[in-house]
């Protein structure tokens, strides 16, 4: 039995190591390993924290731990390892009744140390050293019951045989350590590795590849999906497994690494330049950056009209939350469905990817950070190149969006005025946001909207009129801002806002 590299690192502190085994004298269930029992070979881990595994050969076929890593380590490190091996070492104490961290230095007669459960020699010594104890009778009565209970307790044990990596990746997926799901990508790292050939390797190149331009936080996962849709018009958990055949063949693998990395720059360019996304914070769905993925490795520059069907795809799927909730057969579907109308305007048209959302939507949408429509809503603000409202200073973008701060995103009507004025009234409304600097919004703070605002655009002078369009606000001429309220500003700026997303939709630069 092996820990295959790919599980996450050991996470136990030793007060679980020790109320697991503390569940194992009181015969509670502990919960059943998963194995996987396969003639492949993975990347495998020996030393976990202060936990370590015994060597073991390689066999074929040898079983893998899915499922029970934390538990499994333990269980080896405290019954399983010699005495002078590292790692964590626990002993019973017999009078207090409880499982204790085995000392380093010295050990009381009472305590048991766990590891001399399978040794008979050691056993049968300390089972005649607590003979010259007081409470010799007692402490053998409790000792015998530990060893009983300890060498008869059953862990189920289910294992999986006979199958591929294809047919345990949804097994794998779908396993959950402290409630999060464990990756495709990790089951792959390891299963792709050879002495040659690491797959973690191959990601790294392109991550490094893509951290100048502040993407270099990609998820594993994502790096192979578009791995996938270059090499097969697919991203398809079938076909993202299917990768590991290339790993023989070096020169294969290599250069689609080199045709994947190279696809993902120029999709990378074009999601900073005409989307002003700079972060992975802000792209509304990874479906997006897998497609263009797929469209720059088969097309290395667009032209004006192709560019322009670019953006009608990626506004109106944004807009329209067209890649909520789908799966991947959703989005490889979509791979060849937008590259054609991209490349060719054949196959669909833009409305196919759905529509700009009506008075209504917009009115009542709420601004939430992983919203696609919110950051969609934010991207939109960004390709204005806002003004600040305090000073008509240019904000920074690129800082403003690099990371994901809601300083830079102020409330219009602020939040503490709004609550004082209703606790009940929907605050984040997403016509009610605007960018602003965070050192500028800190200078608006709480104010009354009524009294702050006129007071900005009596300060702006000229200005006013360019700095409130910049962020499509109704210019000072257009609306009371002396007597503003919440319900009639949202109502003013509603037809800016969908005239603009309109534009966007329609494909405007």
């Amino acid at each position: 039995m092996k820990v295959p590299k790919f599980q996450r690192p050991f996470v136990w502190t030793e007060d679980q190591a020790l109320a697991l085994l503390d569940s194992l004298r009181r015969n509670y269930p502990i919960g059943s390993l998963l194995l996987w029992r396969t003639p492949d070979r993975l990347k495998t881990e020996r030393d976990l924290g202060l936990f370590q595994l015994p060597s073991v050969d390689d066999l074929s076929p040898t079983e893998y731990v899915l499922d029970g890593q934390q538990r499994v380590t333990v269980l080896y490190s405290v019954f399983g390892a010699e005495d002078a091996d590292p790692g964590f070492k626990a002993a019973f104490d017999l009078r207090s009744q409880e499982f204790v961290v085995l000392s380093e230095t010295e050990t009381a007669a009472h305590q048991f140390p766990l590891r001399w459960l399978y040794q008979t020699t050691p056993l049968l010594n300390f089972r005649t050293r607590i003979q010259d104890l007081a409470d010799a009778s007692e402490l053998q009565t409790r000792f015998d019951a530990l060893v009983n209970v300890l060498t008869g307790y059953q862990i189920p044990v289910v294992t999986l045989r006979d199958l591929s990596l294809e047919e345990v990746g949804p097994i794998f997926e779908r396993i959950n350590s402290s409630g999060t799901p464990l990756s495709i990508f990790d089951l792959m790292v390891a299963a792709t590795w050879s002495d040659g050939f690491d797959l973690n390797d191959k990601v790294d190149e392109i991550t490094v590849a893509l951290q100048p331009k502040n993407y270099g936080d990609i998820r594993g996962n994502t790096v192979l999906k578009c791995l996938a849709a270059v090499q097969y018009d697919s991203v398809s958990r079938e076909r993202v497994i299917g990768l590991r055949k290339l790993s023989p063949d070096p020169k294969q693998i290599n250069k689609l690494v080199q045709k994947t990395t190279k696809a993902i720059l120029r999709a990378v360019d074009q999601l900073l330049t005409e989307f002003r996304i700079y972060s992975l914070d802000f792209l509304p769905y990874e479906a997006h950056l897998l497609i263009l993925t797929h469209v720059f490795a088969k097309h290395r520059t667009l032209n004006a009209n192709q560019m322009k069907r670019l953006r009608q795809w990626f506004w109106r799927t944004s807009f329209s939350e067209r890649y909520r909730g789908t799966n991947d057969a959703f989005v490889t579907k979509d791979l060849s469905v937008v590259e054609q109308f991209v490349a060719r305007g054949v196959g669909a048209v833009a409305s196919d990817f759905g529509n700009p959302p009506s008075g209504t939507e917009l009115r009542n949408a709420v601004f939430r950070k992983n919203n696609s429509r919110s950051r969609a809503f934010t991207l939109a603000l960004a390709k204005q190149h806002p003004k600040n409202l305090t000073n008509a200073s240019p904000i920074d973008t690129a800082d403003a969006l690099s990371v994901y701060n809601k300083k830079q995103f102020h409330h219009i009507f602020p939040e503490a005025f709004l609550r004082k004025l209703d606790p009940k009234i929907e605050r984040s409304r997403l016509l009610n946001f605007a960018m602003l600097s965070a050192s500028e919004n800190n200078l608006v703070s709480d104010a009354d909207p009524s009294v702050y605002l006129p007071k900005l655009i009596a300060d702006l002078g000229n200005e006013a009129d360019a700095v409130f369009a910049s962020n499509l606000i109704p210019l000072p001429g257009d609306y009371d801002y002396a007597n503003a309220k919440l319900e009639t500003f949202i109502a003013a700026r509603l037809p800016i806002f969908e005239a603009r997303l309109v534009q966007l939709c329609d494909g405007a630069a």
